[in-house]
């Protein structure tokens, strides 16, 4: 017969557990050693139950800075790991003078909805991000210009018949 041992995985530093490692049934079954406690739970903004993580410094408060690139411009945003795209698109309407609604931001070459995290998508430290203007707005914005041409025009015309 062969014996199974179980297998002890480690990562990095920062994702000690709180029970310092290995999945024990519950609190009684581990008081030998100095690691001793309780498995504490959190529920990520995806829904997924996981053991909490215990890091030097707060992920939740983790700022990361993104490239958000437009067609002839970039701009380097510092932002928190936790925002949305949303909030990203308000803190570009400043550096831009581009409304919100009128953005389009691009992530991994899929558009990005408001409401979705930053972190859930997986934009990390130095990521780039594509920012494109909204077509139908854009085409709209060439509409009303010619429009307002046409018109300017007429009126021209007008007074210079007189």
């Amino acid at each position: 017969m062969i014996k199974l041992r179980p297998k002890r995985f480690s990562r990095s530093s920062c994702s000690k557990l709180t029970n310092g490692g290995g999945g024990g049934g519950g609190g009684a079954a581990n008081h030998g050693g100095g690691a001793t406690g309780e498995i504490k739970w959190e529920v990520r903004p995806g829904g997924m139950l996981v053991q909490k993580r215990e890091c030097k410094d707060n992920s939740e408060e983790s700022v990361i800075t993104i490239r958000v690139s437009t067609v002839s411009h970039w701009h380097d945003i510092s932002i928190r790991a936790t925002s949305t795209f949303g909030e990203l698109k308000i803190l570009l309407s400043i550096l831009t003078k581009l409304e919100p609604q009128e953005q389009r931001l691009l992530f991994k070459g899929k558009e990005r909805e408001n409401h979705e995290h930053l972190h859930m998508v997986g934009v990390r430290d130095k990521d780039k991000v594509l920012m494109l203007e909204d077509p139908a707005i854009k085409e709209m914005k060439l509409l009303g210009l010619a429009r307002a041409q046409m018109i300017g025009s007429a009126y021209n015309r007008t007074i210079s018949a007189n």
